[in-house]
C-alpha cells in the first residue's frame, strides 16, 4: 500500500528493518553487481588491511536501506533520491538495522524528506554503517 501525504507527520518513524549479513548474501551481491573487490570475498586480503575478515559492500548495505524505504513507501517508484555516508564496515554475522524518520513534508511536491540510517548492533554497542543519510520520497 502506498503511503499518502495526509497520513504522514514530521517525526514519524520508518519501522526498523533488521537483516543478518551472511557470506552467501555478500557473495551473491558481488556476482550480481560485478564488484568482486577481494575485501568482500577473500578473508586473507581483508585481514591484511586490518579487518577481521571480509566486509559487506557499502552498496549492499545501502540496498537494504532502500529496500526498507520501499517497504515503507509502498512502491519503488516513490523513491526520488537517497544520499548516504558510509561510517563503519559491516562484518559477516552483523545484524544491520535500517530505519529513518520524517524530518520535513512538502505538500506542493507531495514529498517527504527523511533522515535515514543503518545501525549495527555489535557486542552490546551501536555502531553506524550509514549515518546522516537523507531520502526524498514521493507520497500519494
Amino acid at each position: 500500500m502506498t503511503v499518502r501525504l495526509e497520513d504522514v507527520n514530521v517525526g514519524d518513524a520508518v519501522p526498523d528493518a533488521p537483516r543478518l549479513v551472511t557470506r552467501e548474501d555478500v557473495r551473491a551481491y558481488a556476482e550480481a553487481s560485478g564488484d568482486r573487490n577481494p575485501l568482500h570475498l577473500d578473508d586473507e586480503v581483508a585481514r591484511a588491511v586490518g579487518f577481521p575478515g571480509i566486509i559487506a559492500h557499502g552498496m549492499f548495505t545501502t540496498g537494504h536501506l532502500v529496500s526498507t524505504l520501499v517497504g515503507w513507501a509502498g512502491d519503488h517508484a516513490s523513491i526520488v533520491r537517497v544520499r548516504v555516508q558510509f561510517r563503519s564496515p559491516v562484518l559477516m554475522g552483523d545484524t544491520v538495522v535500517a530505519g529513518g524518520a520524517v524530518k520535513a513534508l512538502d505538500p506542493e511536491r507531495r514529498t517527504a524528506l527523511l533522515d535515514v540510517w543503518v545501525r549495527i548492533d555489535r557486542d552490546g554497542a551501536t555502531e553506524w554503517a550509514i549515518r546522516r543519510g537523507e531520502a526524498e520520497i514521493r507520497l500519494a
